[in-house]
């Protein structure tokens, strides 16, 4: 395969300009001004934007989660991202408490072969940490190449774990090479504030935004932080939504510490004043929940701070009918959106096109910083000779609308239905295949490959 990109404007986390890309097999080959070359494809890419493909590292497609499982599974999720101009996804894989890490794998292994469309990669969330899981780290580190570790400080019973298997989890990942990250919430809180609210009779969606106030997420982000600080891990929160959350973290740095952060492009774009929709509500009850004006300024200040290095999604759709199940009770309403295909979009239309943030700083925060806290750069994040083809072109122009009736999502609803956006995903490269053309996948389920990441040598 050979493909010739003529006239774009290259836009990457550090660069500018307007030249030719060829790519030839899976990788880009030469970068130039009015490249020479024969090509079996060539593309005009005159007036539009080329940047790398974006990563999402925060995805849980096929997941079991309070009696169901997420809508997307590897195809639908992966092709939904495609469609965005993501390419690559990270997921969660889950530990069941009790069971080793290699049995969840095994479980995840099965979920995505031979039907994902773009590539991924995992994160191993650590349930139970104890002397047996301790000794599965360096194998999934050095032979498996998943560099990264998931913990929770909510969710008791199922996925929360203590400070003392915390503490022990980043000594062991860090003597390895990887990184811890955390759901940074405090699940003893929030715990006793639903029991406080079901109790009273309170179960309509609202209660679950006021079940997680801004202190049970500063506390857990603050806690964290002091955790790895003391351990000397490479450490990452994500889905970090409040001023209140992000002042812990900047406060740490006066010691010197770097805690990498991730938002979410919905504490970005959408708050809390979608809670008072009745059971409507529910397609935007997630954990932790929407936050107020304030928190959007703080976390889009961040951003151009430098103190949040990455914009994910914690893309986890249920349909209408999944939420359902907490009809009667918020706490039974499965968390979680669908996002993956709108993220990009989104980010440039509300970023970018609105003054908020400048493109490269856009490319950083939607695929380089995660190539690079996760072990994939320069391989992915970047257009760079050797760097896998993974290019999107994007008309930075075009207005459209986003519906449920378009997305690519497994999901009968759209958290984001009507909005207007300007910009549009218009070809996607995967690899040095055109994986998305004129709104068509053009790539056959099995495409996406699994990639294996490199050890975590520095936060960025």
């Amino acid at each position: 395969m050979s493909v010739l990109i003529k006239n774009g404007r290259i836009v990457t986390a550090s660069d500018d300009y307007v030249a030719d890309i060829y790519v030839e097999g899976e990788s880009i080959a030469k970068i130039g001004k009015n490249l020479k070359i024969e090509a079996e494809t060539i593309i005009d890419a005159s007036g539009k934007l080329v940047f790398p493909g974006g990563i999402d590292p925060h995805v849980h497609l096929d997941m079991p989660f309070m009696g169901t499982y997420s809508a997307d599974d590897y195809y639908t999720g992966t092709n939904a991202a495609l469609h965005g101009g993501t390419t690559m996804v990270i997921d969660f894989i889950l530990q069941t408490q009790g069971r080793p890490l290699s049995e969840a794998l095994e479980t995840w292994k099965k979920k995505s072969q031979g039907k994902a469309v773009g590539d991924y990669s995992y994160h191993m969330a650590v349930t139970d940490f104890n002397d047996d899981t301790k000794k599965e780290i360096q194998g999934l580190i050095e032979d498996e190449g998943i560099v990264s570790f998931k913990t929770f400080m909510a969710y008791k019973g199922a996925l929360m774990i203590d400070d003392r298997q915390m503490v022990g989890l980043m000594t062991e990942v860090k003597k390895h090479g990887g990184i811890v990250t955390v759901h940074a919430t405090n699940g003893d809180m929030i715990d006793h504030l639903v029991a406080k609210h079901r109790a009273e009779g309170k179960m309509d969606p609202l209660y679950h935004y006021l079940s997680q106030p801004e202190v049970t997420e500063a506390e857990a982000s603050g806690r964290f932080a002091d955790m790895a600080n003391y351990t000397g891990v490479p450490a990452y929160i994500v889905h970090l939504t409040c001023e209140g959350a992000l002042n812990a973290v900047r406060n740490r740095t006066k010691r010197n510490q770097r805690v990498n952060v991730e938002t979410c492009i919905q504490y970005l774009v959408l708050n809390a004043r979608l809670y008072e929709k009745g059971f409507e509500s529910s397609k935007w009850v997630m954990s932790p929940p929407l936050r107020e004006p304030k928190d959007q300024e703080t976390l889009w200040a961040g951003i151009n701070q430098g103190m949040v290095q990455v914009v994910a999604t914690d893309h986890c759709p249920f349909t209408m009918e999944q939420k359902a199940m907490g009809k009667d009770d918020f706490s039974k309403i499965p968390n979680g959106h669908p996002a993956v295909e709108h993220r990009v979009e989104l980010l440039f239309s509300e970023g970018v096109n609105k003054g908020r943030i400048s493109l490269n700083k856009f490319v950083e925060v939607s695929s380089t910083n995660a190539a690079k806290i996760f072990g994939m750069f320069p391989r992915k994040g970047t257009i760079g000779i050797g760097a896998d083809a993974d290019i999107v072109i994007f008309d930075p122009n075009e207005k459209h609308t986003i519906s449920a009736e378009t997305h690519h999502h497994n999901c009968d609803y759209s958290g984001y239905e009507g909005w207007e956006v300007t910009g549009k995903t218009k070809t996607v490269l995967l690899r040095g295949k055109v994986a998305v053309e004129n709104g068509e996948t053009k790539v056959e389920r099995g495409y996406g490959q699994f990639i294996k990441r490199n050890k975590v040598s520095i936060n960025i």
